[in-house]
């Protein structure tokens, strides 16, 4: 049996199809790393999964639970941290944990032992009896990861658990996903940035347009993209197609940016000595030059045929 699984998952609104038939499987005891653009279908993945949409066809287990007909049995088992969920911004953060406790059966020693556990263990015991309308955008993540964990879940859902936060705030959530994940909780992660599903996923699945474009271990991906990217900027819009009829000749195009232009560079790092020469040669003016080993936005790149939005950033 595994944590999660899915078989010709659909759902539709409408005319619109958000998920169009994908297959899934999560092993226990791993994170396993959802990936693609806004829109791509992820979020609605994952209401099917914890029981908040019904499929439109297919079918999927959650912790061994059919998600359309032993619902409440896979939310008595699941953790769920949303991107959107809702918190009373008036309550403490020691009286939503107790509250969330009391709801799943906790007795109030156990809820209140529990809460103050979970506290400590995403680093809000300081402002535990303050309300969460004061928290900043990073403290509130880490209640929400303390809410989804206090009936001590046998997977964990974490759907973009790190937008909107800065680079500090981003790192603490890691390493807290990183710590649970020790313990023995699988984790179902849910993002859009790449560096977050590299740092994190020990296996990965790339969705787009509601269907699965990859699906496998990051480095293994990364690797059979094959040599490394380089990519050049021209300083004058009025040269890249000649920027790009020099480049090709040293390796094929790969998906780039407006006023840029990406290429596999065979032979990678010693050959750009040549590249610099060829375009020198051919009056190509480069504002910026760059080359980068495979990265997950590569395998986006050559499954789609564009660059995940975001990306560089």
């Amino acid at each position: 049996m595994k944590p999660v699984e899915a078989e010709g998952l659909v759902r539709t609104f409408g005319d619109v199809t958000a998920v169009a038939g994908i297959d899934l499987q999560v092993d226990e005891g791993e994170i396993f790393g959802f990936l693609g653009p806004n829109g791509a279908g992820k979020s609605t993945t994952v209401r099917m999964l914890v029981t908040l949409l019904r499929p439109t066809a297919g079918n999927a287990r959650v912790a061994g639970f059919d998600v359309v007909k032993d619902a409440d049995s896979v939310r008595r088992l699941i953790g769920v941290a949303l991107q959107d969920a809702a918190i009373d911004p008036l309550m403490t953060g020691n009286e939503l944990l107790r509250l969330q406790a009391v709801l799943h059966g906790l007795g109030h020693r156990r809820a209140a032992n529990r809460s103050a556990e979970l506290l400590e263990r995403v680093g809000l015991t300081g402002a535990a009896n303050r309300r969460v309308g004061t928290y900043s955008g990073g403290m509130r993540r880490r209640l929400d990861l303390a809410l989804a964990l206090i009936h001590r879940p046998a997977v964990l859902f974490l759907d973009e658990p790190t937008t909107g936060l800065d680079p500090t705030s981003r790192v603490a959530v890691w390493e807290e996903v990183r710590a649970l994940n020790d313990d023995g909780t699988t984790v179902f992660l849910t993002t859009q940035y790449l560096e977050e599903a590299d740092e994190l996923a020990g296996r990965i699945a790339i969705i787009d347009g509601g269907v699965i474009v990859r699906e496998g271990d990051p480095t293994v991906l990364k690797g059979r993209v094959g040599d490394p990217t380089l990519r050049v900027e021209v300083a004058d819009n009025a040269t890249i197609e000649l920027a790009r009829r020099v480049l090709g000749a040293f390796g094929d195009e790969r998906p780039a940016r407006d006023g840029r232009v990406a290429i596999g560079l065979r032979g990678g790092a010693p050959r750009l000595t040549e590249v610099v020469r060829a375009l020198d040669e051919q009056g190509v003016p480069v504002a910026h030059f760059e080359l980068d080993s495979p990265s997950l936005d590569d395998v986006f790149a050559d499954a789609t045929g564009r660059r995940l939005e975001g990306a560089e950033t």
